[in-house]
């Protein structure tokens, strides 16, 4: 099988990359073990260990993340290239200030009940400031050493007839679910640039397969108790994802746009399917950065990630929160989505309702409203909030700044298509799995 690859490394040394780094990659981020008598992933337990060790430090580095997300926009000149970064840039800095109030436990009463900035800071913006660049160290094992490339060898198959992009965006696809969305969203529009994607192509993966990555699953996991089932959770929501994306693409809006490619994909090469997939997958081990290096690069992109992502976690989703618990915006919403969840006869079926639809201002807000409920509601919540893939606080905006001929108006409703879909999936789901 060494000759499947020629290099001038060894074949122990290529197989050791592909197998042996990828499989501490699979192990980080899937396989549960018990620590102090607590069951979770690897990744979690480093994370927990983390936040015990730096104790009040989390709250300080929080907040340097923070400041630094708002002040970078401004340093690289970001905010001047639309009219959208520069509302963030406000909104980056309104976290600013929500995060000082957070510390400094002061400002108006009703901002700092218990659910309100002391749950959004101590409980999500620390957390995912640790596990995101934590977490991106270890993609640098899951993603940079042939697995996802040989994954989209044995996926090319599927692509077409099922999500009708071409076999090329298996990769894109898989790795924006285990990567990050923001550098996935790059990837599809230099490929979409280069003619080799379609406008509607281009925006069905934007769309349907650049979610949150696993990192931030794991953040949703553990704000509703759901990391007892992490595997059963991240595997299904993965599925219903998919699931879901398969529909939206024979939809409108995604069915009107132009499907058009200067580069059409050619065929596949007739053979063994899995042995092509692993010459490719050993051909990147062969040909990857060194591990420290890959380390250093990926846990750059984490770190930039965190910067911008923290600003607008506390910004837009204290402003969620403030609209879900103080005005009727997301119960107008939420009655389009109720009669779906009513037909199933679940408890908490109007606040999942109301909390689906907050998700379209930040995509933690389901989780955070839902955190109470029973666990079929929990787990719905949980699936929606990663599944509706578009929200106002990060996705859409990075979707904006692309060339790819989306408006903010077709976004609004896929959101609403990719939302409806995945609830009709996942509470019959949650039910079967938890009743």
């Amino acid at each position: 099988m060494s000759q499947l690859v020629k290099s001038s490394a060894s074949p122990s040394l290529v197989w050791a990359r592909l197998l042996g780094l990828s499989s501490v990659g699979i192990f980080m981020f899937f396989i549960p073990i018990t620590v102090a008598g607590k069951q979770s992933i690897p990744l979690d337990h480093i994370v927990a260990w983390l936040k015990t060790s730096l104790g009040a430090g989390t709250a300080w580095y929080a907040m340097a993340m923070i400041l630094a997300g708002a002040i970078y926009p401004i340093i690289s000149n970001e905010w001047r290239k639309s009219f959208s970064n520069k509302v963030f840039l406000a909104l980056k800095w309104l976290g600013v200030i929500a995060a000082i109030l957070a510390i400094s436990q002061s400002g108006p009463a009703f901002l700092q009940t218990p659910d309100m900035l002391p749950f959004l800071f101590n409980k999500l913006v620390i957390s995912v400031g640790l596990i995101v660049p934590v977490g991106s160290v270890f993609l640098a094992f899951l993603v940079s050493y042939g697995l996802l490339e040989s994954i989209g060898i044995i996926l090319q198959k599927l692509m077409q007839p099922i999500w009708r992009t071409p076999g090329r965006s298996a990769i894109d696809a898989v790795a924006s679910f285990v990567g990050s969305y923001s550098i996935g969203l790059l990837i599809t529009n230099r490929v979409y640039l280069s003619g080799h994607y379609s406008a509607r192509e281009a925006a069905i993966i934007a769309t349907g397969f650049s979610t949150v990555s696993a990192t931030f699953m794991i953040i949703v996991a553990k704000t509703l108790d759901l990391m007892a089932i992490w595997n059963l959770y991240f595997w299904l929501t993965l599925l219903i994802t998919f699931i879901v994306t398969a529909i939206t693409v024979r939809l409108p809006p995604l069915t009107t746009i132009n499907n058009h490619a200067s580069h059409r994909e050619p065929n596949c090469e007739p053979g063994n399917r899995l042995a092509s997939a692993l010459k490719n997958g050993l051909q990147v081990a062969e040909q990857a950065q060194p591990l420290g290096k890959s380390i250093l690069v990926n846990l750059k992109d984490g770190l930039l990630m965190t910067i911008s992502i923290l600003p607008s976690i506390m910004s837009v989703g204290l402003i969620g929160l403030l609209l879900a618990k103080y005005t009727p915006l997301f119960d107008w919403i939420g009655y389009l989505f109720y009669p779906v969840i009513w037909i199933f006869n679940i408890e908490n079926a109007m606040a999942l309702s109301k909390a689906s639809a907050a998700g379209l201002a930040e995509m933690f807000l389901p989780a955070l409203l839902m955190k109470d409920a029973d666990l079929v509601a929990r787990f719905s919540a949980g699936v929606v909030a990663i599944s509706s893939i578009l929200f106002f606080s990060a996705s859409i905006p990075c979707i904006l700044s692309t060339k790819i001929p989306l408006s903010v108006a077709k976004l609004v409703v896929i959101w609403f298509i990719r939302t409806l879909l995945s609830l009709l999936l996942a509470v019959p789901t949650a039910l079967v799995l938890f009743s």
